[in-house]
């Protein structure tokens, strides 16, 4: 049964150019409706079961919810649902001084770990990046963060138009000089449907090539494991026991439950949608109970593809016999064990008995090795 709860706050005060996430700029809110909203998808995806061990408020912009409806959801999921005691809940928060003075009441009410969408420590950058704060901004609420919550991680956007290699690195230093225990480092990439997408079709400015960016990712690897903070997926960075609690259970393909515009869920073999409008949601919400627009049954193939594709980011890779014993499928439905050898010959790809992973050579290709290693049979169900 989900022991994860993710709910989406759909707004910000200005969309980012880069951001393809589900978020809406709105000039008033009215925060009793959503309250009672969010209520009832609380209760709707109520689970019979074990209790939560990890809440995420993700957005959109969370940080700009009002404490006291944070305080609320909180305590009607633990009615509902119940906590586990050392439930990890996150809520992701951005670094203007608005926000940032919101951290001790949010910490207050129950949050203990925040993830900080810095981005960039430099002015300039966060300007072409569309960001509301500077990088003395970012330093402070980082600051207080670090103050107000037991667990603190930072986000940052690398792989920028132009950028060195030596801009990076001391980019990079001074961001493992603040000490948080985790930090998400994501590479630029121009989403479709994005007006930096827009701005690049029209030649406002050119992505920085794959060369020097896979030269920033080997780079960024190397720097964090040597500060204690070793990649364990792809892009997110932590010190031993400080990884997101609620992030892997997206990675080890667990149930969760999303409630809220555009969540996603994954509950007993059922993947779930909710609306991505805000206002079709409500309206949904208020005519049925919830805010579900499309659900589905999985099979064994897709269950099994999703797990692959998730687990196959993480440095612990996966276990075949354990996935090929969950879903009721052999081995060689779910890997091509030609392809497996071909890369494991070539270092991309480790095997420890059952267990497969995808090696520090091969994590810079591993959109390619995922369309290398399912097995066409999953793909084509």
């Amino acid at each position: 049964m989900a022991r994860a709860l993710y709910i989406h706050w759909p707004f910000c005060l200005r969309r980012c150019p880069y951001c393809d996430f589900n978020s809406h700029v709105r000039q008033e809110v009215d925060i009793e409706h959503w309250k009672n909203t969010f209520f009832r998808e609380l209760t709707f995806e109520q689970p019979h079961g074990e209790p939560l061990r990890s809440i995420f408020f993700g957005g959109g912009t969370p940080s700009l919810m009002p404490p006291a409806l944070v305080g609320a959801l909180l305590e009607e999921a633990e009615r509902l649902y119940g906590f586990t005691s050392d439930i990890e809940i996150t809520l992701e928060a951005n670094p203007s001084s608005v926000e940032a003075g919101k951290f001790a009441a949010l910490a207050a009410v129950g949050i203990n770990r925040v993830s900080l969408g810095i981005q960039a420590l430099n002015d300039a950058d966060l300007r072409f990046l569309g960001r509301l704060h500077s990088a003395k901004d970012a330093q402070t609420a980082l600051m207080i963060a670090q103050k107000c919550f037991n667990r603190v991680s930072i986000d940052l956007i690398y792989a920028r138009p132009g950028q060195a290699q030596a801009d990076w690195e001391r980019e990079l230093g001074r961001a493992l000089q603040f000490g948080t225990d985790h930090l998400s480092l994501y590479q630029l990439t121009i989403e479709p449907g994005t007006r930096f997408a827009t701005d690049v079709r029209r030649g406002a400015f050119t992505p920085l090539a794959d060369d020097p960016a896979a030269d920033l990712f080997a780079l960024t690897r190397s720097m964090t494991a040597a500060a204690g903070r070793p990649a364990y997926e792809i892009s997110n960075h932590a010190a031993p026991g400080q990884e997101s609690r609620h992030n892997l259970a997206y990675w080890r393909y667990e149930d969760y439950l999303g409630i809220g515009p555009g969540a996603h869920g994954r509950r007993g073999g059922v993947a779930t949608r909710r609306h991505k409008k805000p206002e079709n949601w409500l309206a949904a919400v208020a005519e049925h109970g919830h805010g579900v627009a499309e659900q589905y049954v999985l099979g064994p193939s897709a269950l099994a593809s999703e797990a692959l594709l998730m687990g196959l980011r993480l440095n612990e890779g996966i276990d075949l016999a354990a996935l090929a014993h969950r879903f009721e499928l052999r081995t060689g439905e779910m890997i091509d064990q030609r392809r497996l050898a071909l890369h494991q010959s070539l270092g991309l790809v480790w095997q420890e008995g059952s267990r497969i992973g995808i090696t520090e050579a091969g994590m810079p290709l591993l959109d390619a090795l995922l369309g290398e290693l399912v097995s066409d049979t999953l793909v084509a169900a």
